[in-house]
């Protein structure tokens, strides 16, 4: 059987791009033929997908002290424009609404690429007194930016429809630079529970977030080799409180501006969880957040329909607390396994006559295809178990296939050889702009980010002493 899944698993990967689109589609993920280019349809089971996933961020945020809030979408153009540095990192991005109806609006409203200028003149009223902070809040919203590259479902859209970011306001840089850690933390338990591996590392200083002191970015690779942006980190420090006035009253009565971090995650994340874990027969969900964990298929002889039918609710109110569903469906039942494959539900449970009669209930892993027949007096513990096991297979899995494609390189020309073996190289690098731009320009590719390697190298352009290593792979 494992000679088979490592089959599957190769035909997948040889037509990713293929495949990602068809099973968006046949999944029921996405529905993409909605007539604005970069804006697609949340179909119901892709919805509760995203719905189990947001539940994770948002867990994991309520106990780090977040809130939730929500702030509008349109933002007026006199305080999109108040940070310089910010604007310019999305004005080519921006849609702007001008007109109400038929009048021309005096003031034009920006549909939010990101959310600090619609928050922080709010913050700036919230906070007087040091008493106030820390304020940490987050929100899940949709954001609108004009992409003008080739648009990818989930990836890379016009209308980003699952943007959740977080932004918390501190007293003193050494507060903010600590919410910075909590942030990466935080990102690190929630790519865990999905079993989405991450490479973390911070940005250049030409490719940092527009207002940042600097970003710290989570990236995974994508079975076609090419790096995907996960999350994002971002040290604000006073940039943007001196823009937008939050200050508040020390405790000695003096006036303070103060000191921010923001960081967001999209659908990308989504993209990624089911990408990375599938293969050529379909999706193959991580069971913390796949809507069904377990489908029941009963098998049916005509003469004993009704009493399998009877034990098959008797196995589903004994499973009370796993995400369970009887498959009724007029169907064949091989129809019905290729059916829920495709959709990646983790565990199968097939009952039938003999079954019944031997006092056994038989189980199929997505994952793996593994069948085994279980005591039925043992079937919650069995059931328990396996959907543990096979999350732990699966992020054990796709661990070890990114580590296989993150390569170390010695010279520019083994960074061009591994991108084009479909890997992500990593090198050392001095960090500099110039080495970056030679890298760019023979491999095809520049460096997305460093990261502190600890051991000391030389700089694979100029030779130069460093601990960091740069990470170099095409992205999308």
């Amino acid at each position: 059987m494992c000679g088979l899944v490592d089959e599957m698993r190769t035909r997948w990967r040889e037509r990713f791009s293929e495949w990602y689109a068809e099973h968006l589609d046949r999944a029921e993920i996405l529905d993409v033929r909605y007539p604005v280019k970069g804006t697609y349809v949340w179909r119901p089971y892709g919805f509760r997908i995203r719905a189990r996933v947001l539940g994770v961020i948002r867990r994991l945020l309520d106990e780090t002290g977040h809130e939730e809030a929500l702030f509008p979408l349109l933002i007026p153009e006199h305080e999109f424009a108040k940070e310089a540095k910010h604007i310019a990192g999305f004005e080519d991005e921006v849609y702007w609404v001008t007109h109400g109806g038929l009048t021309e609006l005096k003031v034009k409203l920006a549909l939010r690429p990101t959310s600090e200028t619609a928050m922080y003149p709010i913050f700036a009223l919230w906070i007087r007194s040091h008493a106030d902070l820390p304020l940490r809040v987050y929100q899940v919203v949709n954001t609108f930016r004009y992409e003008t590259k080739h648009t990818r479902p989930l990836i890379r859209m016009r209308e980003i429809t699952t943007f959740k970011e977080a932004h918390t306001v501190h007293s003193t840089s050494q507060d903010a630079e600590r919410q910075v850690q909590v942030a990466i933390e935080c990102y690190r338990r929630f790519f865990d529970t999905l079993g989405v591996p991450y490479i973390i590392s911070k940005r250049p200083e030409w490719d940092k977030f527009p207002g940042a002191e600097y970003t710290v970015a989570f990236d995974t690779i994508f079975p076609d080799g090419r790096l995907l942006q996960i999350a994002t980190v971002h040290n604000l420090g006073q940039n943007f409180s001196r823009t937008f006035e939050i200050t508040f009253e020390n405790p000695q009565g003096e006036q303070e501006y103060a000191y921010q971090t923001c960081y967001g995650i999209s659908d990308r994340v989504i993209a990624a969880l089911l990408a990375l874990h599938g293969d050529d027969a379909g999706l193959c969900l991580m069971p913390e957040v796949a809507p069904i964990q377990a489908v029941i298929v009963p098998i049916w002889f005509k003469e004993r329909k009704e009493e399998v039918d009877r034990e098959a609710e008797a196995i589903a109110k004994e499973l009370s607390g796993v995400r369970v569903h009887i498959d009724t469906r007029d169907l064949r039942p091989g129809a019905k396994y290729y059916d829920w494959e495709l959709r990646g539900v983790p565990l199968r449970i097939e009952i039938g006559p003999r079954d019944i009669e031997q006092g056994k209930v038989t189980l199929v892993r997505r994952d793996t295809g593994e069948r085994v027949s279980v005591p039925r007096s043992a079937l919650r513990r069995e059931v328990e178990r396996l959907l543990g096991a096979i999350g732990d297979a699966l992020r054990e899995r796709a661990w070890k296939e990114m580590r296989a494609r993150l390569r170390r390189a010695t010279s520019a020309d083994e960074i061009k050889g591994i991108l084009e073996e479909r890997c992500v190289a990593e090198a050392f690098w001095c960090g500099s702009r110039e080495c970056d731009d030679t890298i760019e320009a023979q491999a095809g590719a520049g460096f997305a980010g460093m990261i502190e390697g600890g051991d000391e190298g030389r700089c694979v352009v100029c030779g130069r002493g460093t601990t960091k290593l740069g990470i170099v792979g095409r992205s999308y």
